[in-house]
């Protein structure tokens, strides 16, 4: 098979991998709570069941990373997908199953495990794309998850219809969504093993393992006049995985995960509260507010990947860190406490959320690929776990700081703002080392050398 045709099929995979991840969290969310009450649990349970699958996913991620880093290389994600959709189709069933509300919380448990994979994916992709267009490609697979958020509601619609037994199975609206994501699972573990996973570059030079990577037309602006181009390697931390993480610029983009995703799911959390308290939104106007949601968010990361080959990363980073501060700043000074005609919280709800939205993509996909190239590609995996599984805490962190704060929005508000200037300063002080590899041996992390400019440590 042709080197264009493998790799063709090799993304429509991985894009349908993330697809249903997206529809798994749009088919189960908007019922779980209902489940659990039929189930007798108490209200804590609701919590504890959402985290339990970020807890997994959180603990294997790093597992997966680090069996994809092994000898076999690019070899190892067959395997690795393989052995985690396993979990995702058994976590489906239990969840079908139901019985029990203990067996509720071991569904999503298991199912997190098989969340964890998407590590060695993005370690996949590392590998098999040049680092000019990876900022690209990771765009359009996280919008491929944003379309199953889209998705899965319209399936919903058809999954509350199901009332029927199969064998000693209830299927009913609040089982359906667990059958139908086994179903779902087992289909994507054909196309798993139908896929060609190691997709050789068509020659050396367009492989991922490049040894050299020219400096960016956007990075001259860092340049000095000493010397031929005023610039010099600067050599990483030593070779071991407690230096690989303590570097500079890897803390600054773990820091970006983190806040991403702590920010975005507390809010998450605390817009239905506020939409129903201060509009009279029920669960007609907030599916509908999602759904647009998803929209703007989709576009946005089309818009990224438009973007990425003419910006470099760290300038994305930057101007989505710029809109993300305005929009808390818009929260503070206009929604916290909001009063006026409807007209008007309607209107300054609308400009909040749409400026969160869309700095979201522009942070999202810049770190996830600045990472990507700052880290060692030999390791790759295991560092894209440790990304993952930084912004697992924040999706458990997140909705338990918004939770209890649905009626103190200001403090709620003022926490995410204050992250985002802390994570700002640090993009700012760290500007210049937030730059792709200028050599990276991929035997020796210990030789990772990034582009700096003269004067500079």
């Amino acid at each position: 098979m042709a080197y264009l045709q493998k790799r063709k099929l090799t993304f429509i995979t991985i894009g349908l991998i993330f697809l249903l991840s997206g529809i798994e969290y749009a088919v189960i969310l908007p019922t779980i709570w209902r489940y659990l009450q039929i189930l007798q649990a108490p209200p804590y349970f609701l919590g504890l069941t959402l985290s339990a699958f970020s807890l997994s996913g959180l603990l294997s991620g790093p597992v997966f990373g680090r069996w994809s880093d092994g000898a076999a290389g690019a070899a190892a994600t067959k395997p690795v997908l393989l052995l985690a959709n396993l979990f995702q189709i058994v976590g489906s069933f239990l969840y079908f199953v139901g019985y029990s509300k203990w067996l509720l919380v071991g569904s999503r448990l298991v199912a997190g495990v098989g969340a964890g994979a998407g590590s060695s994916v993005f370690a996949f992709l590392t590998r098999i794309t040049r680092p000019e267009e990876r900022a690209g490609v990771f765009a359009a697979v996280m919008a491929c998850r944003q379309a199953g958020l889209l998705v899965g509601p319209a399936l919903n619609l058809f999954l509350q219809l199901c009332d029927f037994k199969l064998g000693v199975f209830v299927v009913d609206r609040f089982t359906s969504p667990g059958i139908f994501m086994c179903l779902s699972w087992s289909l994507l573990q054909l196309a798993i093993l139908a896929t060609p996973w190691e997709p050789d570059p068509p020659d050396a030079t367009e492989g991922m393992a490049l040894l050299a990577v020219e400096p960016r037309a956007e990075d001259e602006g860092d340049r000095s006049p000493t010397g031929s181009d005023g610039i010099r390697a600067r050599t990483s931390a030593p070779c071991c995985f407690g230096g690989e993480f303590l570097r500079e610029e890897v803390i600054v983009l773990l820091t970006a995960q983190f806040v991403t995703l702590f920010n975005q799911t507390a809010l998450e959390t605390a817009v239905t509260p506020l939409t129903q308290r201060s509009l009279g939104m029920g669960e007609s106007g907030n599916s509908a507010m999602y759904g647009l949601c998803g929209a703007e968010v989709i576009l946005g990361f089309l818009l990224v990947r438009r973007l990425s080959g003419k910006m470099a990363d760290r300038a994305v980073l930057a101007a989505g860190l710029l809109v993300c501060c305005v929009a808390c700043v818009w929260f503070l000074l206009f929604l916290c406490d909001l009063r006026g005609s409807y007209v008007w919280k309607l209107s300054v709800l609308v400009v909040g959320i749409f400026l969160q939205l869309l700095g979201l993509p522009f942070v999202a996909v810049s770190q996830a690929s600045l990472f990507s190239k700052v880290t060692a590609a030999s390791t790759q995996g295991f560092s894209q776990g440790i990304r993952r599984s930084v912004g697992g805490l924040a999706t458990i962190l997140g909705p338990l700081w918004a939770g209890g704060l649905t009626n103190h929005l200001y403090v709620m508000t003022a926490m995410m703002l204050a992250l985002l200037l802390m994570l700002a300063v640090m993009t700012a002080l760290s500007y210049g080392r937030l730059t792709p590899p200028l050599a990276t041996d991929e035997a020796d992390p210990s030789s990772h050398k990034t582009l700096v400019p003269d004067g500079e440590p």
